[in-house]
């Protein structure tokens, strides 16, 4: 039986993901969450993505569902289904491990994980970053990246239909 895809096996149910994360700590990884949209991946998510790697050894990538980026950004979106995201994700380099979650932030997944570090883009204020309590009390860090200027799926979206 061939086996499946490099991307393929980075794609993990979050109770997998909880088996992967024990392994890796067992060895002293440092385990990396962050997590997003990303409909229409683009250079400014690949940047961020690589400078969270930089923070540890693992870097583990919630992805809002389909059904969760419809109620946060509204009707039409996503525009690009979950399976997609999730294996575009899964093929860069820098992300180990993808996970689905269905729920409007990904506070079940952060909590199950208590990842050592917590990443987000700079754009969220540091009291709003779902999670962050609970990763600081177990010992994490909560650190905020820049954002690539000029680089955003609104924008790219906005650009794609003036045209």
């Amino acid at each position: 039986m061939p086996s499946l895809p490099n991307s393929r096996r980075k794609l993990l149910s979050l109770s997998a993901l909880s088996r992967a994360a024990r392994r890796a700590r067992t060895r002293g990884e440092r385990i990396v969450f962050t997590n997003g949209c990303f409909d229409l991946l683009h250079a400014g998510h690949v940047t961020l993505l690589e400078r969270a790697k930089r923070h540890g050894d693992l870097l583990v990538v919630g992805l809002n569902s389909d059904r969760s980026v419809r109620a946060l950004k509204g009707r039409g979106r996503p525009l690009v289904p979950q399976r997609d995201r999730a294996q575009l994700l899964a093929a860069l380099a820098s992300v180990d491990y993808v996970v689905i979650f269905d729920q409007p932030t990904p506070s079940r997944v952060i909590m199950r994980l208590l990842p050592d570090v917590l990443i987000k883009g700079a754009d969220w204020a540091a009291g709003a970053i779902v999670g962050a309590e609970a990763v600081r009390r177990a010992g994490g860090r909560v650190i905020r990246l820049p954002l690539v200027k000029g680089r955003s799926t609104s924008q790219l979206i906005a650009r794609i239909r003036s045209r």
